[in-house]
């Protein structure tokens, strides 16, 4: 039997109404887009306004069919109100069965009349003895996500019955149309719980990997030869020289030489050379006696009698100046060090493990560093290859630290199509550590849970820029033109590089700088922290600006 439009004759096609008819569709629409909201999951949701359809308006029975997840070929009853487990079991269907696999296979809406006269109705799910005495009919419709059927919504009806059949039909296409969003966004969420899920088990699979490298992530082979080069002088107490460029973890992998070595369960101290002033790094090394200057108040120690039988690493020792490398030296060589102002050796045990982003060789030949010293640090050089040139980390590396991001800012955030690309494809001056930064401000700048590949591309225009390198003239495309220009962005610091990436000239405050800050909340909705990260500022920055130009709405 084909497939019967309204209207129909006979007593399906009624005109009298009962007077709550239109309220009780309006009400059954009502709840059950409230469902559509409401429900954590698609079993409460087309449950829910399959019991509607049952309970307001008499259509009874209520299945939807869905292919089966192993046979796509197969029509199966997913969700059910009123049948029992056994007869939901019961309801598969192929595409060439019964009236439910018709509807299926031509996406064309179905009505029976009397299934007992309908040699295509199959009486699988539902035995003729369960349903009521009198006429029952069937009724099915297809379920389509534009021009294609998803599945079936069925059920019963009782044939004679006031309200016209056509009235059922049009909430029954309504409802379908709601199933099938509910199904939609269901196949979402599963296909991005599924994508989290790859990406989760690929880290922790990495992680496991890694877990004798201490955090250190990586599969590439330059990051795995600088791990073997660790592993072999770990145990050892030979002097190791770390060089790379800034940001590739020096001091990372300093720990791991720690960690891996029979000094492990002793202090481990880090100092950067270029962080701390001339006059207090002296004491800052080597500790003072009472009274050695102005402040001096208490006998102090140092870091390299604080690290005693364990380990101390010097950063950016290249910035030592010659009179600390003298002492240094000394220290090397007798395992002695004195206070400022005292004039006691005091004996030490310290393994010193050094690092640079310069070239100490050339820093040699122009006497800014003394030539024993270099000898004494440079026994053992492990060089840190910069991420662009390893190969596949970087995409490990932003999986990684978006998770962080997620956790730290309560977001639930994805890279969106083209990211990951174009983040491999990034030259990253300043490494790992520049990376993390760029995924952290894509994270806040994010909209609707998703790093679109313009966010990304306005970001690296911007980071570029403040690098001077080349690929800040490469084009941005036309969805993030209209950020504020990295150029005309205030720069922070003072000049001196900043602990987390290259230095940023000092700007004044400038008049024409109201649009561009006004431009930035109205992008991000008001939020001022979102607004400051599209710019490159800090926070703390964005505000001063509102302050001067008179921007602050409270």
């Amino acid at each position: 039997m084909e497939p019967v439009s309204p209207p129909l004759p006979g007593p399906m096609t009624t005109t009298s109404r009962d007077p709550g008819d239109g309220a009780a569709d309006l009400t059954l629409l009502h709840e059950a887009a409230k469902l559509l909201g409401q429900s954590a999951t698609p079993e409460l949701a087309i449950t829910g306004t399959l019991r509607l359809m049952s309970q307001m308006l008499g259509l009874n029975r209520g299945r939807v069919l869905l292919p089966g997840p192993d046979d796509q070929a197969v029509l199966q009853i997913r969700y059910s109100y009123g049948l029992t487990p056994e007869e939901g079991k019961r309801g598969h269907y192929r595409a060439d069965e019964g009236i439910t696999g018709r509807v299926m296979r031509t996406g064309q809406l179905a009505v029976i009349q009397n299934i007992e006269e309908e040699p295509d109705y199959l009486f699988r799910a539902v035995d003729r003895t369960t349903l009521p005495e009198g006429v029952v009919a069937y009724i099915a419709v297809p379920i389509m996500d534009g021009s294609m059927p998803l599945g079936v919504l069925a059920c019963h009806r009782l044939r004679m019955r006031p309200r016209p059949i056509q009235a059922d039909l049009v909430i029954l296409q309504i409802l379908s149309t709601i199933i099938a969003q509910i199904l939609r966004i269901n196949s979402l969420i599963d296909e991005r719980t599924r994508l989290l899920k790859d990406e989760n088990q690929e880290l922790k699979e990495t992680l496991q990997k890694s877990q004798t490298n201490h955090g250190i992530l990586g599969e590439s082979p330059a990051i795995r030869d600088a791990l073997r080069q660790v592993m072999r002088v770990a145990d050892t107490s030979v002097s190791v020289l770390l060089t790379g460029e800034s940001g590739t973890g020096k001091e990372r992998f300093s720990h791991l030489l720690h960690l891996n070595g029979a000094r492990r369960d002793q202090p481990f101290l880090a100092i950067n050379c270029a962080a701390i002033p001339e006059q207090l790094l002296e004491s800052e090394l080597f500790g003072h006696e009472r009274g050695a200057f102005t402040g001096a108040t208490a006998t102090k120690q140092g870091k390299i009698e604080m690290a005693h039988g364990g380990t101390l690493f010097l950063d950016e020792i290249g910035d030592l100046n010659l009179e600390l490398q003298s002492k240094l030296l000394r220290v090397l060589e007798s395992q002695v060090i004195q206070h400022v102002g005292g004039v006691k050796d005091i004996p030490v045990d310290v393994r010193i493990i050094t690092a640079t982003h310069q070239n100490l060789q050339e820093a040699v030949n122009q006497g800014r560093f003394r030539l024993d010293l270099f000898y004494r640090l440079n026994v053992f050089p492990i060089h840190l290859p910069p991420l662009r040139e390893r190969e596949g980390d970087t995409r490990l590396l932003a999986r990684h630290f978006l998770l962080g991001a997620n956790r730290e800012y309560a977001r639930y955030t994805r890279f969106g199509q083209g990211v990951m690309e174009r983040l491999e494809s990034y030259h990253w001056p300043g490494n790992i550590r520049q990376l993390e930064n760029v995924v952290k401000r894509a994270v806040l700048v994010a909209q609707q849970g998703e790093i679109r590949i313009e966010d990304i591309e306005t970001i690296l225009h911007q980071e570029s820029a403040v690098s001077g390198h080349p690929e800040a003239n490469r084009a941005v495309p036309a969805t993030a033109r209209h950020s504020p220009s990295p150029s005309s962005a205030p720069a922070q610091g003072s000049g001196h590089p900043q602990p987390n990436g290259p230095s940023r000239p000092y700007q004044w405050v400038r008049e024409d700088e109201a649009a561009m800050l006004q431009e930035a909340l109205k992008r991000t909705g008001g939020n001022k922290t979102q607004a400051a990260a599209v710019l490159g500022m800090t926070p703390r920055q964005f505000r001063y600006r509102l302050d001067k130009l008179g921007l602050h709405d409270d």
